[in-house]
């Protein structure tokens, strides 16, 4: 039977979320661009990254989330120098189980050895006693999830975290996760044309677990620039990027997405997501939109 959830959206969207045990607003702030040119590297302006993410908590944002592969441990680095003492409302997210072997290049290791050591390292990095929010990057096939969970269960019980995600899981492996320790989020590729893991989405939703969306706006924001998406906007006189991030927002009271932007400005018209709330039509236009196109894998190599 098809749930009837994929068809419709929520007309009035809560603007709040409940994470890692804290209220945020439901908008957060993928790290990414706080390191170099497609996450590697030092970022090509220090002082602007920092007053990048300063300027997310001046407009707001709660939730930040990051990885020790942004850099590699670059990103991370980069939020305790703009932020620490951090505010005592926001949570930090991060994650170990990739890694980098160049600029272009992206790997898994699950090792449970090598978790536990990267959630030590990035806890130093960031300047925290615990770790609010720590995903499994990717579930490495090479070895028993119950090992690399395993090994997450035990950062927490040692106090090094505070809570558990999975990131870029299909329903069977949520649901595998969910039997072998407390997941307190989930984090996945979605947004209005790439909704392979739907399934996932309409989980989380009935087990009350906030459903993060990575590449909200497309692959390096680039669904704002589709002619059908400009249309709307021109019509309607809302950015694109608001648009596609309030079509996530009202596709489920669960969803969290991000907005990963190296420009604070960009980063200010998203925010305003927050309290846009899209009218039916604009709505069916981007699902026949969507509809129209090719089918986008549930998670492109990162």
């Amino acid at each position: 039977m098809t749930d009837t959830r994929t068809a419709t959206l929520s007309s009035a969207a809560p603007t709040q979320a409940s994470v890692a045990g804290r209220g945020v607003p439901r908008l957060g702030f993928g790290a990414l661009h706080l390191a170099g040119p497609g996450g590697w590297g030092a970022p090509t302006d220090r002082g602007a990254a920092i007053a990048l993410v300063r300027g997310a908590v001046e407009a707001g944002i709660r939730y930040i989330d990051t990885a020790d592969s942004l850099g590699p441990d670059v990103s991370e680095a980069v939020l305790a120098e703009a932020l620490w003492p951090y505010p005592a409302d926001l949570v930090l997210a991060t994650k170990a189980g990739m890694v980098r072997s160049g600029p272009k290049t992206w790997g898994i290791l699950g090792h449970p050895l090598y978790l536990r050591q990267q959630a030590y390292a990035s806890a130093l990095r960031l300047r925290l006693e615990a770790i609010p929010l720590f995903y499994l990057h990717r579930i490495d096939p090479a070895y028993p999830l119950e090992d690399q969970l395993g090994a997450l269960l035990t950062l927490r019980e040692e106090g090094v975290i505070e809570h558990i995600g999975i990131s870029a899981v299909t329903l069977e492996q949520y649901r595998a996760a969910q039997r072998i320790a407390p997941i307190a989020a989930v984090q996945n590729h979605y947004n209005v044309v790439s909704r392979a893991t739907q399934d996932v989405l309409d989980a989380a939703e009935d087990d009350g677990i906030p459903f993060v969306t990575f590449w909200s706006l497309g692959h390096g924001r680039t669904l704002i620039n589709d002619p059908a998406v400009a249309a709307i906007a021109a019509e309607t006189g809302i950015p694109a990027a608001t648009i596609l991030l309030a079509w996530i927002l009202q596709r489920s009271p669960h969803a969290l997405p991000l907005a990963g932007t190296g420009r604070l400005a960009h980063l200010l018209s998203d925010v305003d997501a927050l309290g846009i709330e899209l009218p039916s039509d604009v709505i069916d236009r981007l699902d026949h939109w969507a509809a129209d196109r090719p089918p986008v894998p549930a998670h492109p190599t990162r």
